[in-house]
This record gives C-alpha cells, structure tokens and sequence, in this order.
C-alpha cells in the first residue's frame, strides 16, 4: 500500500456509507416532491452546491440553495423516479455516486387529477458526498439532462368527486 494511501474501509462502514448517500439522493427527490422543497438545502454541505452544465446554471452555498428551493412554484406537481443509483465510496469521509431519473412535472396543479404526459426531463445526476461532523451530505450535484421541456403548464383539472376521483374519470380510467 503507497505511504499517503487511506486505509481501506471496513465492510460494514463501506456498507453504511453507501446506504446513507443512496438515503440522500432518496431523500433529495421525496422532499421536492411531496412538499418541503425549502428543506432540501438542509441535505447539502454548507459550501454545498447544484450545478446544470447546458444552460451555465449554479447555485452556490445552503442559503442560496434554501432561496432556489423556496422559489419553486406552489402550484407545481412533480414526481422524480430515480433508479440505478451508484455510490462509490473514496474513504472515509468522501462517496460518490451517479443517479439516473426521470421527472414528471407540470405547473397549475389543482384539486384534480391531472392527466398523464411525458416526462418533462431525463437525464441523471452526478453527485459527491462529505461526511461532516459524522453525518454524510451532498457536497455538489450536477445535473445532466439527455431530453428535457420546458415544464408544462395545465389548466386547473376538474375538481374531484365525492368518491376521491375526478369527475373525468371512472372507475379509476379516463372517461
């Protein structure tokens, strides 16, 4: 083994660290999704930073980070399947990993069930993680987009009817 080389991990701290970098990515899309968009910055190192190579986009530090999540539009619906998530671990302290995801999205989200689409972008992520003071964070994110629209906007979907559904749809099919 060279002089300056870290000692390797033992399997159950290699094991652990992949989980809870796999956990983050996991966890950054859950709270984009389902409603804490504000709270994602808290997954990211202080310095932490996401980045969009097309288009020149980068945000820079937590609190810009909380402001970019904050900004998102109330109205918006967003789902992101991610899959075949990779995390390589360098040592103790430093992982990365590649995500693949796509992500159905749409703006003027009401109380109705909106009708399916395609997705409005595919790509996937390119992560490094740190661990800080015993917890593991999302240093960068770099999103790398294969197709992408820009994110739709919908007419307000029908209002839903007694039984859950919308008045668009039986029996869980469109009319």
């Amino acid at each position: 083994m060279p002089i300056n080389s870290p000692a390797p991990l033992d399997p159950l701290e290699l094991l652990l660290a992949e989980r809870a970098c796999g956990r983050l990515v996991i966890e950054f899309v859950r709270r984009l999704d389902l409603g804490e968009p504000g709270t994602v910055s808290e997954l990211f190192t202080p310095d932490g930073t996401w980045e969009w190579p097309v288009g020149g986009r980068r945000v820079e530090g937590r609190e810009a980070l909380r402001a970019y999540f904050d900004g998102r539009p109330a109205d918006r619906l967003s789902r992101r399947m991610c899959t075949n998530i990779l995390v390589t671990v360098d040592s103790a302290t430093s992982a990365s990993s590649t995500t693949y995801f796509a992500t159905y999205r749409v703006d003027g989200r009401g109380d109705g069930l909106p009708l399916p689409r395609l997705p409005a972008n595919v790509g996937h992520y390119e992560d490094t993680f740190r661990k800080v003071d015993g917890v593991w964070l999302i240093a960068s994110r770099t999103t790398f987009l294969a197709f992408g629209v820009a994110t739709e906007r919908v007419a307000p979907a029908p209002a839903a009817t007694g039984d859950g559904q919308s008045s668009s749809f039986s029996a869980g099919r469109p009319a």
